[in-house]
């Protein structure tokens, strides 16, 4: 079918032009390529109208057979994020209205109300956004069979963000047992679209959401470019030695003036606690802010959250506080620009978020990196060149992750119930479990029907038997089911606690490992509040407005990015350049005071080369190393070294790290040379050494408490009477020793040993990094103080344990001390 021709591509053309626009060449494209059936994923920068390259190709198809009015649920949106799909639908909905297409669309995910599910339910919408665990709870449903017969086509939006994560494999499974309901109906070729604007794997991702190698599959590239502007906020002098978190809210004076020339600022932090404590920073630099500032993050109250975008779409705010809540593809015509507060770790994320701000085509992305601590602005520097030369992270996909499977296994048993050969075959076709041998699930099938070979005695795990009559696997408890409904899903996080006025009225919600530590009287920092705590009553946390203008924040757990592969990478390449006194990055001109110290102190490493520094101070003997591999692989790769130091001698260490390095500090002088360097920093019996050198044993413990809550072993509990995290973790703790005593060969126990080596060790890197470094020479100095590279992480470690008044003091003291040592050299 030639598009150009077609009755609703001249509707569509005749709709732009009215608003004095026309299609970009590469929506032209995708609509012509929904047209003759084909998949495929759609790759453009941001602000070039991704969402209408798949969206108006469904609504001219539909015009094109004079498809009106038509049958319920035709098209289904996923979205990772809430915000993202109430955004969207806006804009469909004016669309549709515009073109006088009388559709309807329906938003369905965690802030949908029970009324609007129930009006779903019984006339579903022609367009249905939707995210991963809500399209699940749809497969959960009875009848949920017959719901996705007139279904034309789903589009999975911001692809690259669910790629990587257990929730792409919950799309990758729905996908699949749709695709299966529409064979059995011998329906049309469900088509499968993403998009994308950030990935380094493009066609990875694509097999990924459409695996099968015969179908008609398609990449749609972009040919344009996003201009960025991307401008550091530069300190007026570089301290000599920097620690983090200093120097942010020192420069936070720096960011009035461009908050008051904006028309609307988002100001992306990386942890939720953070936001609070700028949040009142910038009020107390400029109390005019009042009333103009607001706080986003997925703590807060879905109502406060919902007002503060509809205030950024009318252009009400002048600035927004933010995490990753405002990240994707939300697009907020007001924002002309956006700030990002300390290293985002990761060039796409880095890019994503720029495109928040001038979304339209032909606008320029303006965002501004403000440091928190002077490292970082080697950081900014190499983001700037890896951006230029679109050196983009991969998001690696996720296979064999078992207790998703047996997640989505029940799932179905609760709906319709299912077929173990049917779904064992569609289960195969999808990319995460393309491997599945036939013993395995077998295993899967034992494991949900009567608890595997070790939960055989216990009924409570015969979740799933075959129904008598139309011989399908179903859930026949109706309490069994009710309890899945509510754990559907595979982000596991603490128990959260909602935050409620005494007088009425909700404010967000915190950890409860968090409320576990206040006591009444306490005041802590929500949603740009300082409230005081009153008592927990009925899973609810009691509070009252406070005076007090001092306050703690809630640290979330989870909160610290680590430095990606390839922007660790570019930074040790930026290292190369540190001397360069007419360096055209005014980043590394501000920061050379801090190399010559460097260089002067110690040395300055070269990509191809591993600093290792030793420091003898009144607290011990410090060895420093640099690989600039992130804080995970140095959190690994500090306890490997200290396990082989500790086989040429007995020694214990304490272990500190950051982004750039570790410390190990002993009480006893460390042995190093050339020769003892190459061989604590070689990839030689690398997983032996390192399943000595920690506790992979606990690790895979703790890991597996995640594993038993997605698997359905352990209940997190119902909503306002969530099980304490130390009541999961033990019940999880449990299953896992039974597991390794009498079912070695256990699938989710091999799961929570893969997940740890893979994920959270990261071992391909880490044994990337450990060749790198052998190939590479190793520099050995013995500075007399500590230098601009190790004291952060000497920082770090004391960070801990002390107070921040107490920090302070502590870091004066060392400075002095720092600088007397170098005098007496």
């Amino acid at each position: 079918m030639d598009l150009i021709k077609t009755k609703g591509y001249k509707k569509i053309k005749q709709w732009l032009k009215a608003d004095g626009k026309k299609p970009f060449k590469f929506q032209e494209e995708a609509w012509q390529s929904y047209l003759d059936g084909y998949s495929g994923l759609v790759n453009a920068p941001t602000g070039f109208g991704k969402t209408y390259s798949l969206f108006l190709a469904v609504i001219i198809e539909a015009i094109n057979q004079q498809e009106n009015k038509t049958k319920p649920l035709q098209f289904i949106w996923i979205t990772p994020l809430r915000s993202l799909a109430k955004d969207i639908a806006r804009a469909m909905r004016e669309t549709l209205l515009s073109l006088e297409l009388d559709w309807t669309v329906g938003v369905r995910n965690g802030d949908t109300s029970q009324a609007d599910k129930l009006k779903q339910k019984k006339a579903m919408p022609e367009i249905l956004l939707i995210t991963p665990e809500s399209l699940h709870l749809l497969l959960a449903q009875k009848g949920s069979s017959a719901l996705f017969k007139n279904l034309k086509c789903i589009v999975a939006d911001e692809w690259h963000e669910l790629l990587g994560s257990k929730r792409g494999v919950l799309v990758e499974l729905a996908l699949s047992r749709i695709k299966g309901l529409q064979k059995a109906d011998n329906n049309q070729i469900l088509r499968v679209w993403g998009i994308s604007a950030t990935i380094g794997n493009i066609e990875e991702a694509l097999d990924v959401l459409t695996p099968d190698a015969d179908a008609k599959r398609i990449i749609i590239k972009a040919d344009l470019e996003k201009k960025i502007e991307i401008k550091s906020i530069l300190p007026d002098d570089i301290e000599t030695l920097p620690w983090a978190g200093h120097l942010g809210l020192k420069l936070a004076e720096k960011l009035i003036p461009i908050i008051k020339k904006s028309k609307t600022t988002l100001i992306f932090i990386n942890t939720r606690g953070q936001t609070e404590m700028w949040y009142q920073h910038l009020l107390n630099l400029e109390p005019d802010l009042a009333g103009q500032l607001a706080i986003h993050h997925g703590s807060i109250d879905f109502e406060l959250r919902n007002w503060i975008e509809d205030a950024l779409h009318t252009g009400q705010l002048k600035a927004v506080i933010a995490t990753s809540s405002l990240d994707l593809g939300v697009d907020f015509k007001p924002v002309d620009t956006v700030v990002q507060v300390g290293s985002p770790k990761g060039v796409a994320r880095f890019l994503q978020r720029a495109g928040r701000s001038g979304h339209s085509p032909h606008e320029v992305s303006k965002i501004y990196f403000l440091p928190t601590h002077a490292l970082e602005l080697v950081e900014a520097a190499a983001i700037k060149e890896a951006a230029i030369n679109k050196q983009i992270e991969s998001r690696e996909p996720q296979i064999m992750v078992f207790d998703t499977l047996i997640q989505y296994l029940v799932t179905l048993a609760i709906g319709d119930g299912f077929d173990d050969k049917i779904v064992y075959e569609e289960v195969r076709n999808t990319f995460a479990f393309k491997m599945l041998l036939p013993q395995e699930w077998a295993w899967i099938m034992q494991f949900i029907t009567s608890g595997g070979e070790s939960l055989t005695a216990y009924t409570e795990f015969k979740k799933v038997t075959k129904d008598e009559e139309d011989r399908l696997w179903k859930v026949k408890s109706r309490q069994l089911a009710m309890r899945h409904r509510l754990n559907i899903g595979t982000i596991v996080s603490d128990a959260m606690l909602k935050v409620k006025f005494l007088s009425g009225g909700y404010i967000g919600m915190v950890e409860e490992y968090f409320v576990s530590r206040l006591k009444a009287g306490d005041n802590f920092r929500l949603a740009g509040r300082v409230l005081e705590f009153v008592q927990v009553k009925d899973m609810n946390v009691v509070v009252r407005n406070s005076k007090q203008k001092n306050a703690i924040s809630p640290s979330w757990l989870g909160g610290r990015l680590p430095l990606s592969s390839n922007l660790g990478a570019v930074l040790r390449k930026k290292y190369d350049e540190a001397l360069n006194q007419n360096h055209k990055d005014e980043e590394m001109r501000v920061m050379l005071p801090l190399f010559l110290l460097q260089q002067q102190r110690s040395h300055i490493p070269k990509s191809t080369e591993l600093l290792i520094e030793m420091i003898n101070t009144k607290d011990g003997f410090h060895l420093f190393a640099y690989p600039f591999e992130g804080r995970l692989v140095h959190e690994v790769l500090a306890a490997l070294v200290a396990y082989r130091l500790s086989k040429l001698l007995p020694i214990t260490f304490s272990i500190a790290m950051n982004d750039y390095g570790f410390e190990l500090l002993s009480d006893i002088e460390i042995p190093m040379d050339d020769a003892i360097a190459y061989d604590i920093f070689s990839p030689k019996n690398l997983t032996q050494d390192i399943t000595s050198s920690i506790n992979s044993t606990e690790m895979a413990r703790r890991k597996f408490r995640d594993i038993a809550c997605i698997s359905g072993l352990v209940f997190q509990g119902y909503p306002g009477k969530h099980v304490a995290t130390r009541h999961l973790q033990s019940s999880a703790g449990l299953f896992f020793n039974v597991f390794s005593d009498f079912d070695k060969h256990n699938l989710l126990l091999r799961q929570a040993y893969h997940e740890v080596f893979y994920q959270q060790l990261e071992e391909p890197r880490l044994a990337s990094a450990l060749h790198r470094i052998q190939e590479g020479n190793i520099v050995i100095t013995q500075p007399k103080s500590f230098t601009p590279l190790s004291f952060p992480i000497k920082v770090d470690s004391m960070r801990e344990s002390m107070s921040s008044e107490a920090l302070e003091q502590r870091i004066a003291r060392m400075k002095a001390e720092s600088d007397k040592a170098l005098n007496n050299s």
